[in-house]
């Protein structure tokens, strides 16, 4: 037993030697930039969105250079959680802990903090956008990019609630049934398409897919700006006995599937993913100037009321003063219509942001700061004492 433990702690010791290395921050380091590099030139075929997911929020990942050559290289999340803990060992537990090296110990803690707190935006942030009209009044945002199928009964008995199936489980994942004790009925999405649209089939017409209702859906590329992607399914609605249904599901249609399942109407609806507010935003007034001569916004801004527990609130969110409160940031994102007549009703759209590690940059930049001062006081002190000394001899 005795070799074997001893063994084991060679490698451990081995490992942590390796980990809190200098040698592995410079390959982090080189590494990070490469991806960026990478990243920024591949915007020029893809929307920052797949750009992002593909380059900085992937663990692993294939470029192909010069479009031919694949290359395995770790993603930016995998190299950043890699230096984070680099950082942390060579940083900070093995370094020299003496006056002398008290800031840059604060300096390597602040990035940390950083690297600490943009992993919690990555798995715990929601964003998204509310959309007004003056008058409106909402509790909920969608997201951008993510789609959702909804589910709920329509039956008007006094009760509604809804069944979710995110769009993580089903748009990338071939053939999925999914069922539930709530519904008399089971859901199979058949096929999945990221961007969309319904085309009808007319006699003799040779359709890529299947043909539901006179109509098939054609698979469009995506679309780098990647919020104007319409993503579209097949579904088939199975109950536990009689006849299965169905049917396309696209998500810029404004009418829903509504379906007679155990006697009841069910609608069956897929949108954008949507999140809940702690409280909600009416919509009273919105002002926009433009800039004179032209068409662009010199400044617009939204007068709106917070309600939270039949508590309003007035506040006016502008371009650079969002609204605050319970860890969500409201900011004025754009307006519409771009071309309404005077007198017609206008809308605002808010940037909704749920960040719980939106301050951590900030804490991230005061550590750091502080590191440097008391790094470089101490430098210019014993500067001076030198100075000092050499004038006295």
């Amino acid at each position: 037993m005795e070799p074997r433990r001893e063994l084991m702690k060679d490698l451990l010791r081995n490992l942590y030697r390796f980990l809190s290395s200098y040698g592995l921050s410079c390959v982090l380091f080189f590494l990070l930039f490469l991806l960026t590099l990478m990243g920024t030139l591949e915007q020029i075929h893809l929307g920052l969105f797949d750009v992002q997911k593909k380059y900085f929020e992937s663990v692993f990942l294939i470029h192909e250079l010069f479009g031919v050559l694949p290359i395995p290289l770790p993603g930016a999340y995998l190299v950043m959680s890699a230096l984070a803990v680099n950082l942390f060992l060579g940083g900070i537990v093995r370094a020299r802990k003496g006056p002398a090296h008290w800031g840059v110990l604060l300096g390597h803690i602040g990035i940390v903090v950083l690297l600490l707190g943009a992993g919690i935006q990555y798995r715990y942030s929601e964003s998204g956008n509310l959309t007004l009209y003056e008058g409106e009044q909402s509790s909920e945002f969608e997201s951008y990019y993510e789609w959702e199928l909804a589910i709920a009964d329509a039956s008007g008995d006094g009760s509604f609630t809804e069944h979710i199936i995110p769009g993580r489980q089903f748009m990338h994942a071939g053939a999925r049934t999914f069922r539930s004790p709530a519904l008399p009925f089971e859901v199979c999405v058949e096929r999945a398409f990221r961007n969309s649209l319904p085309q009808p089939v007319k006699p003799g017409d040779t359709p890529a897919g299947p043909v539901v209702d006179g109509f098939t859906l054609v698979s469009l590329p995506p679309d780098k700006q990647a919020e104007r992607n319409a993503a579209g399914v097949y579904v088939t609605i199975r109950p536990a006995s009689g006849e299965a249904t169905e049917a396309i599901l696209w998500g810029v249609s404004p009418v829903p599937l509504t379906v007679e399942m155990d006697g009841k109407p069910w609608v069956i609806d897929l949108r954008k993913e949507r999140f809940q507010l702690p409280f909600a935003v009416a919509l009273d007034k919105f002002t926009h100037e433009m800039h004179p001569g032209t068409q662009m916004p010199r400044k617009f801004e939204s007068d709106v009321r917070k309600v939270e527990n039949g508590i309003e609130q007035s506040v006016t969110i502008s371009m650079n003063a969002p609204l605050r409160h319970r860890g969500y940031t409201l900011y004025q994102a754009s307006w519409g219509p771009p071309d309404a007549g005077s007198g017609e009703p206008l809308f605002s759209v808010f940037a909704v942001v749920n960040n719980p590690a939106d301050q951590f940059p900030l804490y991230a930049c005061i550590i750091i700061s502080v590191g440097l001062c008391v790094h470089f006081a101490r430098s210019l002190v014993l500067y001076l004492r030198e100075q000092s000394e050499g004038a006295a001899s």
